[in-house]
Parts: C-alpha cells; structure tokens; sequence
C-alpha cells in the first residue's frame, strides 16, 4: 500500500505558524481589551462622578450662565492627544448665587488618561445640609455614598472662627453588610472623604473600620437604598481633640 503526504498550502503553513507562535507566547489566553483612553474632560469628571455621591449632577461652567450654584471646569495638563491627565475642578455655591456666590466650595480632581482618579486639593466653608441633599437628589443610580470626616478639630470653636470645621478622612474602610450582616461589598474613603457603592435596593448597615490617629471607630450608620436613588450617610469619626 502507497501512503500519500497531503502538504498545506504554503499561505495555510504560515497562518497556522503564526496562530502556534500567538498561543505560546499569551499561554492560550485571550488577551484583555486595552481601556478607552479618557479623551474628553466629560470622561474625566464622569470617572470622578462615577466614585463619589454628590456631583452626578453637577453640569459644565456655562460662562453665560446666571445663578448657577455648581459647575465643573476641566484643564488638560499637557498638549498631548489624549493627554497624561486632566485636572477637573467642581465648585458648590451658596448664598446670592444670582451676584456670583458669597461663599464656595472648591475640589480639584486629577484624572489620568487610564481612569485614575486622584483628590488633588479642597478649599473653602463647609457646605451646608441643604446643599448636598440638593446635589445628592440627582444621582439615580442604586447606591450607598457619602463623606468620612473627623471632628472636633479645634479645642474650642469661638463665635465666626474658621478652619474649626470637621476635617477629611482619607483611606477609611467601610463595610456593607446586608439586613441579615452578611458583608456584600466594602468602599475606601477618597482623598475628599468620599465614597460610593452600586448596591440593588434593600436595607444595610455601613460600619466604619478604625483609622490611624482617630479615637475609637465612627458608630455603625444603618440605610436604606431604594431602587434608582442615591443613599448618603455621614460617618463621623472623633479626633480626641478636646
């Protein structure tokens, strides 16, 4: 009996060389989607928006705008296309906004172009209860955010003294735990003290983790998410100033 040698075509050898040579060298793996490069100073506040509970809502300066009481601003740090990152700036106003804003509060962001989002500094008065409920009530999506801060920061807070007001806590950990204490996610506090976690609609606690320098923990704050609405806590952490 003759056996036959059929040869590939000299194109199929090279095609099946070069699939071999791809499968070494990834292990069989298929490799992972390179991430859209932020390009865009809305991408940029979007990653910002993403993390933190208050600004979904926030629009883009209008320099023709009147009474506006927040806003964003994006500077590119480079000319580069895209560039190495942006700097976004959010500012909340109050008070006779019609006239420009008595008084402001001013966060810049650095966003890379992989999506790192970075506090890069935070200026002016607290902003006032009403203000964040105003700014928390646009988010729509199912979640549990707000702020980590620690107080008191001054011994004793006399009558119109500034800079006594409750400072940042970066880096704290937060447990979610469900209604029946089971753990469903955790969240780490933002250069700002901002946190915020996609969680479906139901009943949770938010325990706070101790922080380095910071007396005792912050009290578990229990919440309740309901579907397409934002849920904000505070967590009060005590610097043991007294």
């Amino acid at each position: 009996m003759i056996t036959t040698q059929r040869h590939l075509p000299a194109r199929a050898t090279l095609l099946l060389a070069v699939s071999l040579a791809l499968v070494a060298c990834t292990g069989g793996a298929t490799p992972s989607p390179t991430p859209a490069a932020l390009d865009t100073g809305a991408a940029a506040m979007a990653a910002i928006a993403a993390q933190t509970p208050w600004f979904d809502g926030v629009k883009v300066k209008d320099p023709n705008a009147v009474g506006a009481t927040a806003w964003w601003e994006a500077t590119p740090v480079d000319a580069a296309t895209p560039p190495a990152a942006w700097l976004v700036t959010i500012t909340v106003g109050w008070g006779d906004c019609q006239a420009g804003c008595i008084n402001r509060h001013v966060w810049t962001w650095r966003v890379t172009s992989t999506g790192v989002v970075t506090t890069d500094s935070e200026s002016g008065p607290a902003v006032p209860d009403d203000q964040i409920a105003a700014l928390a009530g646009a988010a729509t999506s199912s979640a549990i955010g707000g702020r980590a801060s620690a107080s008191p920061v001054c011994p004793v807070v006399r009558p119109g003294q500034t800079g006594c007001g409750p400072r940042s806590v970066q880096g704290a950990v937060l447990i979610i735990r469900d209604a029946s204490g089971k753990e469903v996610a955790r969240a780490t506090t933002d250069g700002a003290g901002f946190f915020r976690v996609t969680v479906p609609a139901g009943a949770y606690t938010v325990e706070a983790q101790p922080v380095q320098g910071l007396m005792g923990t912050a009290p578990v704050v229990p919440v309740t998410v309901e579907a397409g609405h934002l849920a904000t806590v505070s967590i009060d952490y005590d610097t043991g100033i007294r």
